[in-house]
């Protein structure tokens, strides 16, 4: 993979694990493709990791969802009112996907499958 793509991927990587609500599966696959850096496993490990990204990626309608349930009221108590409105308005503003750091991250990498593809094949 060409350095500066790489760079970029592993600097999204990054951002994305750093969140302790980072999925404990995108997580793992994630630090997978971070320890295959380099070694002739870095290809399915990429693979695997794109998967598993685009497994993960929050669609709004399952944001909208998550900001309804019981356990949105369980993390964020009264606050939770301002994340259901957030969620439609993402939503009414045309979001196909939740904005959260780790939801943000994961699309940046997603912009550049066809080059992380391309770039492994």
């Amino acid at each position: 993979m060409d350095k500066t793509l790489q760079n970029y991927i592993i600097e999204k990587t990054n951002e994305m694990i750093s969140f302790d609500f980072c999925c404990p599966d995108l997580r793992e696959t994630a630090i997978c493709w971070l320890n295959a850096i380099g070694t002739d496993k870095e290809q399915p490990a990429i693979c695997d990791y794109i998967a598993e990204i685009e497994e993960c990626l929050m669609p709004i309608d399952g944001l909208i969802e998550f900001a309804e349930s019981e356990r949105c009221a369980q993390i964020f108590g009264n606050r939770q009112k301002d994340e259901i409105a957030h969620a439609y308005k993402l939503k009414a503003d045309g979001a196909e996907y939740c904005d959260c750091p780790v939801c943000t991250a994961s699309l940046a990498i997603l912009a550049k499958k066809v080059e992380i593809i391309n770039e492994n094949e």
